[in-house]
């Protein structure tokens, strides 16, 4: 076996321990990114994280001598110019880190776009001259107007996944128009047995909050209207079963402190009714001015309807705001 140098050696060695010693392992690309950048997103992982940059056998070799088996799995999305990364943090939260540190960066010939790349309508403040022939030339729309170089409309002149050609990325730098994003990629992150990638953890944060929030109502709403005791429906139904009681007594006319204002209410709503159906001359002259003054009041509504009262809604939405808060927690 030939001789191993030892630099080489201690740079396995310490990938190696770094993995042992860390929860979360990532690996990342690096590719296309400058070195000043390459800074700035490093200082943006602050002391969350370590990341550790080399070659892609050191980090292939690091990961199967690990005391680690699940983490070998990483070695496969060892992409561009690889490195590793080691945290505390949920691989969610290092995601959202690392995406949110991307800049925008303009385009290079033979890059791939990101997303349809479209130049907007309006002045570009180009003085008239040779670049009218430039926009025109790479299908932008454009004349001469006031002076000044316009765009008359809305151009998509790469479509998604296409590679930018010269004369495109030249135009779009000199419209100062960047579609590129630079940053740091991370490929997947292994937690615990599992190993999560890009796209598993590429979510939309808002989205999936709402979904569970609507699922922790689902589950409550459920509860109530089964009749299943636990310490968030519990409150819900004692008000309904209240309610009901309450309902009850108001249509069978049992009088108490609660239902006797309402029960009059209902009886004296009930006699303008029937009066309103008499002719003025079976009634009195004091019970027509009240008929004349006012409308017949509508009965007590004594039926359970489906939607809850404002009251329970209020405790429910309280309750699903705070299980979002507790969700958001995730991501950091």
């Amino acid at each position: 076996m030939h001789h191993v140098a030892d630099w080489k050696k201690e740079k396995v060695a310490e990938l190696e321990d770094l993995t042992n010693s860390h929860e979360i392992i990532g690996i990342v690309n690096l590719a296309d990114i400058p070195a000043k950048q390459l800074q700035t997103m490093r200082k943006s992982l602050g002391d969350n994280a370590i990341l550790k940059m080399s070659r892609k056998n050191f980090i292939k070799i690091a990961l199967e001598n690990s005391d680690k088996e699940e983490v070998e799995g990483l070695a496969d999305y060892l992409e561009g110019q690889p490195a590793m990364v080691f945290t505390k943090m949920n691989p969610f939260k290092l995601f959202k880190i690392l995406e949110d540190s991307k800049t925008e960066a303009p385009a290079k010939a033979g890059s791939i776009a990101p997303a349809d790349i479209v130049v907007p309508a309006g002045d570009t403040s180009f003085p008239p001259g040779p670049i009218l022939g430039e926009l025109q030339q790479v299908g932008i729309p454009a004349k001469i107007d006031k002076g000044s170089i316009v765009v008359t409309d809305d151009a998509k002149i790469v479509d998604e996944g296409e590679e930018i050609p010269k004369a495109v990325a030249d135009i779009l730098t000199k419209l100062e128009i960047h579609p590129m994003e630079v940053g740091i990629d991370l490929l997947a992150v292994c937690e615990g047995d599992t190993i999560y990638t890009a796209d598993v953890l590429a979510i939309d944060e808002e989205e999936t909050i709402q979904t569970l929030a609507n699922a922790y109502q689902s589950a409550i709403n459920l509860s109530v209207y089964a009749g299943i005791l636990n310490s968030k429906s519990a409150p819900l139904l004692i008000q309904k079963a209240a309610r009901d009681a309450l309902n009850l007594a108001i249509n069978a006319n049992i009088l108490t402190s609660e239902t006797t204002d309402k029960i009059l209410s209902k009886a004296y709503a009930q006699m303008l009714a029937v009066a309103k159906l008499l002719s003025s001359e079976a009634i009195d002259d004091e019970l027509n001015e009240k008929l004349n003054s006012q409308a017949a009041a509508a009965p007590v509504a004594v039926e359970d309807n489906t939607e809850e009262p404002e009251e329970e809604e209020e405790e429910e939405e309280d309750a699903a705001e705070s299980a979002a808060a507790g969700l958001g927690a995730l991501f950091g």
